[in-house]
């Protein structure tokens, strides 16, 4: 008897592929090798110790079963403080779904909003895990390759050209991965007033607000009160292993959310909600806005320094903690230049491969992640090897 193979879907679904370098900088690590890591979007910083305490508490009271699938109570109410004094918007509290990490938010809405066969418009290049999410629900990712000069993102020609009557909506990113560009307030309402006029949903993934430099990134909801937004703890508030992420949605969208949360996951982590709860006292946000300070410091080192191996960096990464650098001038195969400057010094970075499919070999992301120091110690590497390849 034959047994059946997995589903189609599975084989269909790429690997992502920083994920496959971590892996194996990780076995060279356990040969005692010692690797710099560039290449994973994960602050260096532990969470801030009010967040951990508040977690501990939470333990020490036993608060370790279910909770309601949209949420406490009480984080859902400091997430819409947050949206008054961060942005100056009303959002109800009932319009937040606490979500098991910002991937728990991108799957519900996936699953709310794309039927099989449909698709969503994003930037080319964009976050990796996008595309497979529309790959599960059956529907699809569409890249739109985008340019440095719009600061690699869509243009509402872009969506009057590519819409079809499969056309879900779009999935923009502000500050994006890889890029570390934001989308301004007048192009970010050009945008959604396109989608909307060609009748499409609007996401907006704003995991990495907060992490902006010289600047403030505005949030969708500013100037479209019906797009949906997926967030996270795990970037501006340091929170990645405790899976934490929410949803600010149409208040009609709510009891659907709520529906598709109960039967896919139940609830978010109870005792990373209670920790939450703390990341929003005075106290830790002046401790995050340091480490703003410092990403900041890090990607002023680091943007020169790359410019002067010959890396292309038309322009400065806005927000976020990445460099997205055109390494065409070096290596007509960005992948292969990667692993061999991971096997060789010892230097984690991720291949544009990843992101999509526009000029995916000549694009190298670097995640300042790390040290200032270590990120000296990387250029020192990478300029070895670069001179090594002439």
């Amino acid at each position: 008897m034959q047994t059946r193979g997995w589903a189609a879907r599975v084989g269909q679904m790429e690997s992502f592929k920083v994920m496959d370098l971590l892996r194996r900088a990780k076995e060279l690590e356990a040969q005692g090798r010692d690797v710099i890591h560039m290449e994973i979007g994960e602050p260096d910083f532990s969470t801030a110790t009010a967040i951990v305490e508040a977690g501990q508490r939470a333990l020490a009271q036993g608060r370790t079963q279910y909770t309601a699938a949209l949420g406490i109570a009480p984080l859902r109410e400091a997430i819409s403080v947050f949206y008054q004094q961060r942005y100056g918007l009303n959002i109800a509290p009932e319009r937040i779904i606490v979500t098991p990490g910002g991937s728990g938010a991108l799957l519900l809405l996936s699953a709310l909003l794309v039927n099989p066969g449909e698709h969503l418009l994003m930037a080319d290049p964009a976050y990796p895990c996008n595309r497979q999410f529309m790959r599960l629900v059956e529907g699809q990712a569409r890249l739109l390759p985008t340019q440095a000069e719009q600061g690699f993102h869509l243009t509402p020609e872009q969506l009057q050209q590519h819409w079809q009557a499969n056309t879900a909506g779009i999935l923009l990113a502000s500050p994006a991965n890889p890029t570390g560009m934001v989308l301004h307030r007048q192009p970010l309402q050009a945008l959604c007033q396109t989608a909307q006029q060609l009748g499409g949903h609007r996401l907006v993934d704003e995991i990495y607000h907060g992490l902006t430099y010289g600047m403030d990134a505005p949030s969708v909801l500013e100037v479209d009160d019906h797009a949906f937004v997926l967030n996270s703890f795990s970037k501006y508030f340091g929170m990645t292993g405790w899976r934490l992420g929410w949803i600010v949605a149409p208040q009609q969208a709510v009891a659907d959310l709520e529906k598709l949360a109960q039967n896919l996951y139940i609830s978010a982590p109870t005792v990373a909600q209670y920790a939450a709860l703390a990341a929003f006292e005075s106290d830790t946000l002046v401790e995050l806005e340091q480490r703003r300070a410092e990403f900041g410091r890090r990607r002023d080192f680091l943007v020169p320094a790359l410019r002067e191996l010959g890396f292309s960096i038309p322009v400065v990464p806005e927000g976020a903690f990445y460099v997205y650098a055109d390494a065409s001038a070096l290596t007509q195969d960005s992948f292969q230049f990667c692993q061999q400057l991971l096997e060789q010094e010892g230097v984690a970075v991720t291949p544009g491969l990843d992101f999509g499919q526009h000029r995916c070999r000549e694009f190298i992301r670097f995640a300042y992640t790390t040290s200032l120091p270590r990120l000296q110690q990387a250029v020192e590497r990478i300029g070895r090897f670069i001179g090594r390849q002439s």
